[in-house]
């Protein structure tokens, strides 16, 4: 009788949180400690729900593994560098609230384990905020996704130790994983696309976790490395898109669980909200850390200031830690409270972040690295800007650059992409078309038509309005999908192809052609 009352309570105060502009989970730490006052108590269902909202937690970071990405020196030596000192500063500070608030009894286990869980930061949030910009394909999203991917590898490192035992000699034959790659991505295709495609990626999660129990080692591990194994295939994509649903809602439970296990005690309650305080000291490291490291000042300042929070991750190492006896059970409802906290500093300022960009130009360009500058794109002669050169941009650019050869230039950030292109001969340069810096060098008072054909409508409608506001006159083109988005795009003076009202058209001209062709 109780669940019904649990999920309206996740519910109202979710949809509250979400009306603050803040991330719903933290109006589920809310919910949980509001029902903690009403004496109501978590069951063995919250708790299994909870556990497998972990299990897919990593599935899903698993199969999100781009070793290329995650390889390159911006990305894995600002997160190791950063971390680094994190851990020494929030060690700092823990021995020094330890000798104010002799209460804490705080040991040194404890700090060490405290300070690893606040170095991280927040996966839901960065999507969140870059979903509503309308930056997820951009280069300051990939550059945070790729920090906090590594992040999430060092804390699945922690969850395994906490498993406290040797894995049995058995685990040997884990090796043979690798070749079933191939043998597993054809049974996914076999799956289809439906429910038994999604049921397919919960027995991979499910079943990799407890094959890796088995074995004696962490289930979560498991289920992280299966991910992997999957990593980088076209279903592998798809599959992050259909669970990622169920894995958000299941860890709706976990987060209830944290506040239903009741407040921390009064001095680490003051600690928390001081901890929380203390997460805007994280952007002003990553910035330094991530221009010296040859990102653009620009990249650099987007991706640090979404990234000043503490991470709902660091929740499940201290919950994991509480359990296996390393910490008392109170510090994850503390850390839960510290994580609310730095979400309300961090909001602000990943709103202001593009202006803040734009007010102090040129003091951000004082960080640009050489590496960085001479790699800048060429446009000169361009007339014709095709955004994306996906399987859309690449017809458009095809079909045009016949007529305009050389004038036509092809934007895209996947650097895969970019090989492919070379290789065939197109004028392709990689870059985000949300960044003014690149829209700086080129000249647009000679060009005539920017065709966009970016992932998402916001994408579209960000870009369309930044190229406007920089003075550029000549027609805009986007591909939409759904009617309001062509609405939309209308209203704001930009032309629209809708990719299925509009390929109806298309489909049937070319039936057409073929008959003639067969007739004569």
């Amino acid at each position: 009788m109780l669940d019904p009352i649990i999920i309206l309570v996740a519910l109202v105060c979710g949809l509250a949180s979400r009306a603050l502009g803040l991330p719903a989970l933290i109006g589920y730490l809310a919910a949980g400690f509001v029902l903690h006052e009403t004496s109501i108590e978590a069951g063995p269902l919250l708790h299994n729900l909870a556990n497998l909202g972990v299990t897919l937690l990593l599935f899903t970071i698993g199969l999100k593994l781009v070793p290329a990405q995650l390889l390159k020196p911006k990305v894995w030596g600002t997160t190791i560098i950063h971390m680094a000192l994190m851990q020494l500063l929030f060690m700092a500070v823990l021995w020094v609230a330890g000798k104010a608030m002799p209460g804490l009894g705080l040991q040194l286990n404890e700090m060490l384990v405290i300070a690893f869980a606040l170095t991280f930061s927040s996966t839901v949030f960065v999507i969140q905020v870059m979903q509503e910009k309308g930056e997820m394909s951009s280069r300051h999203a990939n550059l945070a996704i790729g920090i906090l991917v590594i992040q999430d590898l060092a804390a699945v490192l922690f969850l395994s130790a906490t498993k406290g035992s040797i894995p049995h000699v058995e685990a040997v034959f884990l090796l043979l994983l690798w070749p079933l790659r191939g043998p597993i991505t054809r049974l996914m295709e076999k799956a289809g696309h439906g429910e038994l495609f999604t049921l397919f990626g919960l027995g991979l999660a499910l079943g990799g976790a407890a094959l890796f129990e088995y074995v004696g080692i962490k289930g979560d591990l498991g289920a992280l490395v299966i991910g992997a194994l999957l990593a980088g295939t076209q279903k592998s994509k798809e599959l992050y898109r259909n669970l990622m649903n169920f894995k958000d809602l299941f860890l709706v439970s976990f987060f209830l669980t944290i506040g239903l296990d009741g407040w921390p005690e009064e001095e680490a309650l003051i600690l928390a909200l001081i901890l929380g305080a203390l997460a805007f000291i994280k952007p002003l490291v990553y910035f330094p850390l991530m221009t010296w490291l040859h990102a653009a000042p620009r990249t650099a300042l987007l991706s640090a200031s979404v990234l000043g929070n503490y991470s709902e991750f660091g929740l499940v190492v201290i919950a994991v830690a509480a359990k296996s006896g390393w910490v008392p059970m109170e510090w994850a409802s503390a850390i839960s409270l510290a994580i609310a906290a730095s979400f309300l500093m961090s909001s602000p300022l990943s709103k202001r972040a593009h202006e803040l960009y734009r007010r102090y130009h040129s003091l951000w360009l004082r960080f640009e690295t050489q590496k960085v500058s001479e790699a800048r794109p060429d446009t000169s002669g361009v007339r014709i800007i095709v955004l994306g050169m996906g399987n859309i941009g690449t017809g458009a650019y095809d079909d045009i650059a016949e007529k305009h050869g050389h004038e036509v230039l092809g934007v895209d950030l996947n650097e895969r992409r970019l090989a492919e292109h070379t290789r065939k001969h197109r004028r392709v340069v990689i870059a985000d078309a949300s960044d003014p810096d690149f829209w700086h060098q080129v000249n647009l008072q000679e060009v005539r038509l920017i065709l966009l054909a970016l992932t998402h409508h916001q994408e579209n409608m960000l870009v369309a309005d930044l190229v406007k506001d920089l003075g550029y006159l000549g027609q805009i083109a986007a591909v939409v999908r759904f009617a309001e988005e062509a609405r939309d795009l209308e209203k704001h003076g930009f032309s629209a192809f809708n990719l299925y009202a509009q390929a109806g058209a298309g489909f049937a001209d070319h039936a057409v052609a073929q008959l003639e062709n067969k007739d004569s």
